[in-house]
């Protein structure tokens, strides 16, 4: 039987680097296996903040790739303050410098004259675009994932356009995310904001989201027949033999590192075991790759582990995984934030296919916390529970010394990457 067609409409799509480039890309290259053929739809010249080459491997041969031009306003941000194409494209998630007068310019800006996000201008030509595209090569479904939640509001019109069912699909929630409230958004865009969302709401035909929590919050805030779809891991971006673990205590975190993760006890902690135990201190070594706040950095020197730290920046993925699979322990912090229990980065997947211990910071409740106790992965602590950190790194470190510091970890199988696009497949069967 033909694969009927899905036309996936992302921001994100190689040769981005980052996270957020996976979630598409990943469905995109198992959809076919479950009878569904992607049509994917991405911007010609998007400004992102790094690329990664290595991610064109997981592009299905000969599936067919749309992409227009795209207007971005943070360019010009860039110019006036003096950023570097490399530097986070979010001065609200990481700073490389206490936040100056244009930073907090463009915030606002950011909140309240682009709407829903920076990509808004995006969103006329691409509709025009694809209507005219679609009257003479129709597709069974429609697929967007947000933020940038100028991908929803493309979907959305498409689908009032066109009658085409839309599966809306969220990384991270709209106004319920955690650095909503950090945009300085005043009541008339924030008005505007809402009325945006639930308009989305009310015309897709599906809706997925990252975590179970926030599935539940986004029915209550009006969404409909919501379920969630996780990030999963995918086997094919793991060796079949692993690399040999550090011969050091290796504390690893690949991948972005805001101030509303700041670690403030746990670094504390390290610089005070480094004084207690000279052997400790000889032997332990932090490792951050991607964006890590200055406040984070700050936290460290001031901590005395300067000798300690290692900050390669931002790295290639397959660079990035190696990396985690040396480590002796990784690092998991989530979000300060309301909306934290929801919260699951999609590298706490990787990292539990990677087999090694996963300090998680964060409440005992949490989603990932769940996951980390259901599979044996490691320990979740309270950012300021300084006895659970201390418990775990000195347990985890004596087990380094014997040679003894590996975990099993449990019923991992249901999170690939492979697993969640099947559910994601069985979603658009239903709806067309």
């Amino acid at each position: 039987m033909k694969n009927k067609k899905v036309l996936i409409i992302s921001y994100y799509w190689p040769p981005s680097g980052g996270i957020g480039v996976h979630r598409c890309l990943k469905f995109a290259k198992y959809l076919q296996d479950f009878g569904w053929e992607p049509v994917v739809y991405a911007p010609e010249n998007a400004s992102y903040p790094y690329v990664d080459e290595s991610n064109y491997k997981d592009i299905p041969e000969g599936i067919t790739i749309l992409k227009k031009p795209i207007r971005e306003p943070f360019n010009l941000f860039k110019k006036l303050s003096g950023r570097k194409k490399t530097d986070s494209a979010n001065p609200v998630y990481v700073r490389d410098k206490k936040h100056g007068l244009i930073d907090k310019l463009a915030i606002w800006i950011r909140g309240n004259w682009f709407i829903p996000d920076a990509r808004a201008l995006w969103i006329r030509p691409s509709v025009r675009f694809l209507k005219k595209y679609l009257k003479a090569n129709p597709v069974d479904a429609i697929l967007t994932d947000g933020p940038p939640h100028t991908n929803t509001v493309i979907g959305c019109r498409l689908s009032q356009a066109t009658g085409i069912p839309w599966l809306a699909d969220f990384q991270d929630p709209w106004t319920q995310v955690d650095y909503y409230s950090m945009l300085r958004i005043g009541k008339r865009a924030d008005r505007k904001h809402r009325k945006l969302e639930q308009e989305t709401f009310r015309t897709a035909s599906k809706t997925t989201i990252a975590s179970p929590t926030w599935a539940k919050e986004l029915e209550a805030n009006g969404a409909k027949n919501v379920d969630p779809v996780f990030w999963g891991y995918d086997e094919d971006d793991f060796p079949q033999q692993f690399p040999p673990a550090d011969d050091t205590f290796s504390i690893v975190h690949a991948g972005l590192l805001g101030y509303d993760r700041r670690p403030d006890t746990l670094i504390k902690l390290l610089g005070e075991l480094k004084n207690e135990n000279p052997e400790f201190g000889k032997l332990l070594r932090i490792k951050f790759a991607g964006n890590v706040d200055y406040a984070i950095t700050s936290m460290i020197k001031d901590a005395g582990l300067d000798d300690n730290y290692e900050a390669p920046g931002n790295i290639p993925r397959p660079q990035a995984l190696d990396m985690t699979l040396r480590a002796q322990m990784l690092l998991l912090p989530l979000n300060l934030a309301k909306n934290v229990k929801g919260r699951i980065p999609g590298k706490l997947f990787e990292n539990l296919r990677a087999q090694k211990p996963i300090l998680c910071l964060g409440p005992a409740d949490s989603d990932v916390a769940k996951i980390i106790a259901e599979t044996n992965a490691g320990t979740t602590c309270a950012y300021d529970d300084e006895g659970c950190l201390r418990e775990f790194i000195v347990k985890r470190f004596e087990l380094f010394k014997q040679g003894k510091n590996h975990i099993s970890t449990e019923n991992i199988i249901k999170y690939s990457v492979r697993n969640q696009v099947q559910k994601l497949a069985g979603f658009l069967d239903q709806m067309s």
